[in-house]
């Protein structure tokens, strides 16, 4: 857990978003301050946006769904952008992709939906040329989806994370970061909480 006396930890508001920079060599942590709350980080090459965080070419050379500490994050383009140096939950998944209006039309039945983890990406995202189409399958930190090995079907569960849990990640290249404090109910167990994070190095 970072020093707070020696780091300045920010908090994303409930089922809001926010983008950064990071360079390389710096660390990212991402905290749950409450527990029990999703955040979705995507991560794009600073130099080149065409460069992003892949969930196919991550989890194909893991060879496992479950990523935690000593676990690369690597690009479309099989470059490590991001290691996971701690993690104090070991549940987060990297299979589903932001939730959007089309989420809660479609999976809540919402006649007037929020425009969820995608819309909140996208806003954030434009002062750094990255456009809606280029947002791809996050990495759901916290997030906890049980997949039956037998049938490949998957359910999503409230979050493993407590109040205070955290993990963080090793800069391998200069990023363009998209975080959120995620809006769907579903993977917070209910409710919505903020999500906090600093940058250290």
């Amino acid at each position: 857990m970072p020093d707070s006396l020696n780091s300045d930890i920010l908090t994303i508001a409930p089922r809001t978003g926010t983008a950064f920079v990071v360079k390389a060599g710096q660390t990212l942590t991402v905290i749950d301050p409450t527990g029990g709350q999703v955040a979705d980080l995507l991560a794009y090459s600073q130099e080149d946006i065409g460069e992003v965080l892949s969930s196919g070419r991550t989890l194909d050379y893991a060879s496992r769904l479950y990523l935690t500490t000593g676990d690369p994050l690597y690009s479309n383009r099989s470059r490590v952008m991001l290691d996971i140096v701690a993690d104090t939950v070991g549940r987060h998944d990297f299979l589903l992709t932001p939730c959007s209006k089309d989420t809660f039309r479609i999976i809540y039945g919402d006649t007037d939906p929020h425009r969820g983890c995608f819309g909140n990406l996208a806003e954030a995202l434009v002062p750094y040329g990255i456009v809606p189409d280029a947002i791809p399958t996050a990495f759901n930190c916290f997030m906890n989806v049980p997949v039956d090995g037998a049938t490949g079907t998957f359910t999503v569960e409230p979050p493993l994370s407590k109040a205070g849990d955290h993990i963080t990640f090793l800069a391998r290249m200069d990023l363009i970061v998209g975080l959120t404090a995620c809006s769907a109910l579903q993977s917070n167990g209910g409710s919505f909480k903020p999500i906090s994070y600093c940058i250290e190095g």
